[in-house]
């Protein structure tokens, strides 16, 4: 697609495609980290295959051993982070076979993870799917014992954790963290707070004694919490009069619904609160991306357990400096390395692209490694690569005419 960046020299193999700051290659993680040198990566960001009661089409390991299959992929990536370097870990949760009642595989593994993979929980995380379905439908719709399974656990894991870091000005944390990268707008509330001044200080009954210029100061915006908010907004207009709410979005805003998500649609047509904490709110239902327009324009089928462009979009800006580079002095290469070792439609190198990082990818499913291609070309790209007689798409899907 495009001439090789310097990062692909890291791997040995060839990619089956790259882009101008990465590639992505389809081979099993486990072969591919081997290829990578000691230290090597900055951010790795990953969504595995849950451990469902069924194998599902992308290639999820059932819960008996799931733990163990992932341990041999947690040693590598531990092996390849930059001492400074983050694994970061979306993983759902599942009921037991049978009963109703959870199964603990994802905290065991967490355990694991910590105790015989030598990582440290810097922070757990929490994303809020409102769009996820019920299940399973014997204990939520038919028995009607328990309640929509809607939060995914985040795991933020450091190879090297460092409490004695960034203590003075332009000493560098460890792992590399800030959260003045993801900094969120003030809620109409604390601005008029900033405005007036007019707050309750002193001893609250909890023991807290606030300071009244505790809220004094006016930063660039408030601190996230580790609740993680950007569903949809398509899901807003649908409940809305769909023409009003877009004609208010065209006075109002440069942006499109599909530009935002729903907090942030709420809190443009004045509607909208603070963001909770530590909680990433996402709907993975988005039905109008390039990559999903694409898929459906050429007849492919999608990757059917994507996460929402949020996670990336949120891990990558606050566990890697944003350019320009002049000052990076902490990496392989000269600006930071994001790894996804479950790349699937790889959003993650895409996002990752977009901020000015190099990336890597690694899928072993040759269809879904094809088709993740989309995110990096346009229409007219994307059809005359079906229509070339070289290329592999052809053997999974059939350029329609309309």
């Amino acid at each position: 697609m495009t001439d090789d960046p310097v990062v692909l020299d890291l791997m040995d193999s060839e990619p089956a495609y790259s882009s101008e700051s990465g590639g992505l290659f389809q081979e099993d993680s486990r072969e591919s980290l081997k290829q990578l040198p000691d230290g090597c990566i900055d951010l790795v960001v990953t969504s595995p295959p849950f451990a469902l009661q069924h194998k599902k089409e992308y290639g999820n390991e059932d819960q008996e051993g799931y733990n163990d299959w992932f341990m041999e992929f947690a040693e590598e990536v531990h092996r390849v982070l930059a001492p400074h370097g983050s694994f970061v870990i979306e993983i759902g949760g599942a009921f037991e076979k049978g009963w109703p009642k959870r199964s603990i595989y994802q905290f065991q593994l967490l355990t694991r993870l910590v105790e015989e993979g030598d990582f440290d929980l810097a922070q757990d995380f929490y994303w809020y799917n409102p769009a996820k379905l019920p299940n399973p439908i014997e204990w939520v719709n038919v028995r009607k014992i328990r309640v929509t399974d809607a939060v995914t656990h985040i795991w933020w894991l450091s190879k090297d954790l460092n409490k004695d870091s960034a203590v003075k000005d332009g000493e560098h944390p460890q792992p590399e963290a800030s959260n003045q990268r993801v900094l969120q707008e003030y809620s109409e509330s604390h601005k008029n707070l900033l405005e007036t001044a007019e707050y309750n200080d002193g001893k609250r009954g909890s023991g807290w004694d606030i300071d009244p210029e505790s809220f004094a100061n006016k930063n660039e915006g408030s601190i996230p919490d580790n609740l993680i908010e950007g569903h949809s907004a398509q899901g807003v207009l649908d409940r809305w009069d769909e023409i009003s709410a877009l004609k208010f979005l065209e006075l109002i805003s440069d942006e499109g619904p599909e530009d935002l998500s729903a907090g942030d649609l709420l809190r443009t047509l004045g509607m909208g609160g603070p963001n909770p904490d530590n909680l990433v709110e996402a709907s993975n239902t988005a039905s109008n991306t390039h990559y999903l327009r694409m898929c459906r324009e050429f007849g492919f089928d999608h990757h059917p357990a994507r996460f929402p462009r949020q996670i990336p979009e949120f891990f990558i800006s606050f566990l890697t400096p944003d350019p320009p580079y002049d000052d990076w002095d902490r990496g392989t290469l000269d600006r930071p390395i994001v790894l996804d070792i479950f790349a699937g439609s790889n959003l993650t190198g895409k996002v990752a692209e977009s901020k000015g990082r190099y990336w890597l990818g690694f899928e072993r499913e040759e269809q879904y490694v094809q088709t993740s291609q989309f995110r990096f070309m346009d229409e007219d790209e994307i059809r005359d690569s079906l229509n070339d007689e070289t290329s592999d798409f052809g053997e999974f899907a059939e350029v329609g005419n309309d």
